[in-house]
């Protein structure tokens, strides 16, 4: 406990020394957890779309979306959706609890994101919540090249 009849100039050395070492312990938990649950899976995530084939072609279209299941995209999938000025990659893991059976997130209505587990809700163009979780969804970058219309999904 501090003593704030103490000298000022050591007041002056104690108080940022303490300020500090709560800002590192802050930003390394939160390095650690990375905006979801301490159980989120963390996968290796490395996926090439052609979005001039068939299955792909709702991300042609602002506001399409797809589930993407290949090899190297994460323990659940992906959800990849089209916006105004390019993509939003989400984990299909619900980033708020452990992964279970029925933790697998859906698209609902094309505008939500909901886990089945606990109704927790998530707007698909943001992954911002939109209900229970306090965490956003987790989002994966992405190179797309237009002259070929290729889609590069990585973390």
């Amino acid at each position: 406990m501090i003593n704030f009849n103490m000298k000022p100039s050591l007041l002056k050395i104690i108080i940022p020394i303490l300020l500090a070492f709560s800002a590192l312990k802050t930003l390394n938990s939160c390095s650690n957890r990375e905006e979801t649950t301490s159980c989120f899976p963390n996968q290796f995530i490395s996926v090439q779309l052609n979005l001039s084939l068939p299955s792909y072609y709702p991300l042609n279209n602002i506001g399409g979306w797809i589930y993407v299941s290949e090899q190297q995209s994460g323990t659940r999938g992906l959800i990849v959706y089209r916006t105004n000025d390019g993509f939003k990659i989400y984990d299909r893991n619900a980033p708020h609890i452990c992964p279970s059976a029925d933790t697998t997130l859906e698209v609902e209505n094309g505008s939500l994101v909901i886990c089945k587990k606990d109704n927790a809700k998530w707007f698909l163009n943001s992954g911002a919540p939109a209900s229970i979780s306090p965490y956003p969804l987790k989002q994966y970058f992405y190179n797309y090249n237009s002259s070929t219309n290729i889609l590069n999904i990585y973390n």
